[in-house]
């Protein structure tokens, strides 16, 4: 019997590793999104569609979300390597700090007059800065856009994810004190902890891991390397109770900035973050309840069109602020709309953290991620139409 369950287990990991895989070939024929359509399939093959997985596959979701978000955060340290962060100058730091706080700030007044706890609406402004690089820069090279405005879109989807996932961490300790489990003094004091703690975690793998780099030869040891030293960062602050996604992105740009060779261990992660990460989203589709998302209609009206709205305003003060072109920043805003992985991957800390608020935060970023995912990547191909910057 045993043999049968884990037969059945290896078979199923097998066909969600080939449905990613057919995913990512139609979506590029199709031009979807690859998320939306691994999104669609998990929540078509889920209790809220065929039915016809295993429930036992939902037990994965934990352990995977972890494994492709410690991915993720150290890539997203590659952003805070010191010649890039030269090289973006003060214009991409104006408009990503301002679509960041902007749609924070936004979708937090209005999940509130909705009717959104007070916790409901701190983790939502967190969640809202979220974006969706992968969607942003294939667009761009499907289009074969160029000019100062493509320049300034490219610059500020690099770090505006890393200015969340700290944002993120603070709100979401904040709601944990709003909901009870602390007390305020308390919460402030754990979301100090969960970006300082975090922050120590990722120095302290990051420094051993940046002098390792480049002294084993090509191939497979620098994946074992880098996969190695990303798992043991995870790891740690799981224990430690910091933020996983914070400490690894720390641990990016530690061995970014300290590595003489450091595009080797990001390379070996982008080659084998993508099983996980495939996996990754069809579960969440596959966790997806129909039922949930139609009590949520107003909160969610409420969030799409706060958190569009403050990309667009912030962007236009950033540019306003960087002193960047009018007609640059009446079309920046509009481009940084989609949202993708990095938002689901908020609401499931979410659900592991509070799950009574992640019941009500999973469906509805799950819908608004599917709905940023089919119209985000069409307004920015279309403003940057607009803008002369595609042939």
């Amino acid at each position: 019997m045993t043999d049968t369950l884990e037969g059945v287990a290896v078979f199923t990991l097998g066909l969600l590793l080939l449905a990613g895989y057919a995913s990512h070939a139609l979506g590029a024929r199709l031009h979807v999104p690859r998320v939306t359509l691994l999104l669609l399939l998990g929540l078509a093959c889920g209790p809220s569609g065929l039915d016809i997985v295993p429930p036992t596959v939902s037990e994965w979701f934990s352990f995977v979300s972890h494994m492709a978000l410690a991915m993720v955060g150290f890539l997203l340290g590659e952003s805070f390597v010191g010649k890039h962060l030269k090289q973006l100058g003060r214009a991409v730091f104006c408009v990503s700090l301002g679509v960041t706080l902007l749609s924070a700030l936004l979708v937090f007044v209005g999940s509130l007059l909705m009717g959104a706890p007070l916790a409901v609406a701190l983790v939502l402004a967190g969640i809202a800065p979220a974006t969706a690089p992968a969607a942003t820069l294939d667009i761009v090279r499907e289009s074969g856009a160029r000019g100062p405005l493509t320049r300034i879109v490219l610059g500020v989807v690099a770090i505006d994810d890393a200015w969340g996932v700290m944002l993120f961490s603070l709100l979401l300790a904040l709601a944990q004190a709003t909901s009870g489990i602390m007390n305020i003094p308390g919460g402030v004091l754990r979301g100090i902890w969960e970006i300082a703690g975090a922050g120590l975690v990722g120095v302290a793998v990051g420094i051993p891991m940046a002098w390792l780099t480049g002294r084993l030869k090509e191939g497979e040891p620098a994946l074992l390397e880098a996969a190695g030293f990303v798992f043991l960062c995870g790891g740690l602050s799981l224990m430690l109770d910091v933020s996983y996604l914070l400490a690894c992105m720390v641990l990016g740009a530690v061995v970014g900035n300290r590595a003489t060779h450091y595009t080797r261990p990001f390379h070996a992660i982008e080659g084998v973050s993508d099983p996980f990460l495939a996996i990754f989203f069809l579960l969440a589709g596959f966790s997806f309840e129909v039922d949930a998302l139609s009590t949520l209609a107003g909160i969610g009206a409420a969030y799409v069109l706060a958190r569009s709205a403050g990309r667009i305003l912030g962007a236009r003060l950033g540019a306003r602020l960087g002193d960047l072109p009018p007609a640059v920043g009446a079309h920046v805003g509009w481009c940084l709309l989609p949202q993708a992985g990095l938002a689901l991957g908020f609401a499931l800390l979410v659900r592991e953290r509070l799950p009574e608020v992640g019941d009500v935060v999973l469906p509805l970023i799950i819908a608004t991620t599917v709905l940023f995912e089919v119209a985000g990547p069409a307004f920015t191909q279309a403003h940057l139409r607009r803008a002369g910057e595609i042939d």
